[in-house]
C-alpha cells in the first residue's frame, strides 16, 4: 500500500478542518450540503408517486415528487431491492428529461434535400410513417424462396425498440414487426 506523504502545513490544515467540523456538529449545526437542504425544502409538502427509470432494462425504482401537478424532484426509491435508492448518471438526470426548456415537444421534419426543419402535426407525421412502412414492406416482402420454402419476411425494415418504453410497449412493437414480416428486431436496452 502506498504511503501518503503529508507536509506539516497539510497536517495542520486537516487537523483544523476536522476540529471545526467536530465543533459545529457538537453545537447542532446542520452539516448537510446546501443542495441537499434545498432539495429537502423543495419536496416538503409534495405528493410522491412510485415510478420506474425509463433508461434501460434494469428497471430501477424511483420516487417522483410533485407540487401542484408539477414535477419538482425525481430520486431513487430506497425501498427498492433493485437499486436501493441509487441511480446511475442517466437515471439521476430523469428530472431534466421532464423540465428541460430545450426539450423538443413538436414533430420536426426536414424534407429530402431540405436545409431547415418544419413543424408537422402529429397526425400528418404518423400518416407519413405508415405510408413509408407500407411502401418498404410491399417492395421488399418475400413470401417464398425460388424452391418454394415459405419465408414471409421483409428485409427492408429494421426495428429498434427503446429502453424508455415499458415491457408491454416493446412486446406490442415486436409483435407488430413480426406480423409485418420484419426479421431484424432489436432493442436498445440490450445493446
Amino acid at each position: 500500500m502506498d504511503s501518503v506523504v503529508l507536509s506539516r502545513r497539510g497536517l495542520l490544515r486537516r487537523a483544523a478542518g476536522a476540529s471545526a467540523l467536530g465543533t459545529l456538529a457538537v453545537l447542532g449545526a446542520d452539516l448537510r450540503p446546501t443542495a441537499a437542504r434545498a432539495q429537502a425544502l423543495r419536496i416538503r409538502g409534495s405528493k410522491t408517486y412510485p415510478s420506474v427509470c425509463p433508461y434501460c432494462a434494469v428497471g430501477c425504482d424511483t420516487v417522483v415528487h410533485t407540487v401542484d401537478g408539477r414535477i419538482v424532484n425525481v430520486e431513487g426509491d430506497v425501498r427498492s431491492p433493485i437499486n436501493r435508492g441509487t441511480l446511475c448518471p442517466k437515471g439521476a438526470a430523469i428530472y431534466q428529461l421532464h423540465v428541460n426548456p430545450n426539450r423538443v415537444t413538436d414533430v420536426l421534419y426536414r424534407r429530402p434535400g431540405g436545409t431547415s426543419w418544419e413543424t408537422l402535426d402529429l397526425e400528418t407525421a404518423m400518416d407519413m410513417v405508415a405510408e413509408r412502412v407500407k411502401k418498404a414492406r410491399d417492395e421488399t416482402f418475400v413470401e417464398r424462396t425460388e424452391d418454394g420454402k415459405t419465408l414471409m419476411q421483409s428485409l427492408g425494415i429494421y426495428s429498434l425498440g427503446g429502453a424508455t418504453m415499458d415491457n408491454e410497449w416493446n412486446h406490442l412493437q415486436q409483435k407488430l414487426m413480426r406480423g409485418l414480416g420484419v426479421v431484424a428486431i432489436e432493442n436498445q436496452a440490450r445493446i
